[in-house]
């Protein structure tokens, strides 16, 4: 699998990671890794935050639009 961000400029690169909301395919230089908060709980409710937030790999587009 190739980066997509990279495939839209034409340039090949091997991807390492999948962005884990849209599931793009990033390479080291567009690959994001930010403790993002979890929750957990039944459906529908209850539901509580983790104690700890979780690693996660993201793109750039959804890294901008998760720090809000």
């Amino acid at each position: 699998m190739r980066c997509y961000v990279c495939e839209q400029v034409k340039i090949e690169r091997e991807a390492i990671g999948i962005c884990i909301v849209c599931g793009m395919g990033l390479c080291s230089e567009h690959i994001y890794r930010s403790d993002i908060q979890a929750w957990e709980g039944g459906y529908p409710f209850p539901a509580q935050r983790l104690k700890v937030p979780v690693p996660r790999i993201l793109c750039p587009e959804c890294y901008n639009a998760l720090q809000g």
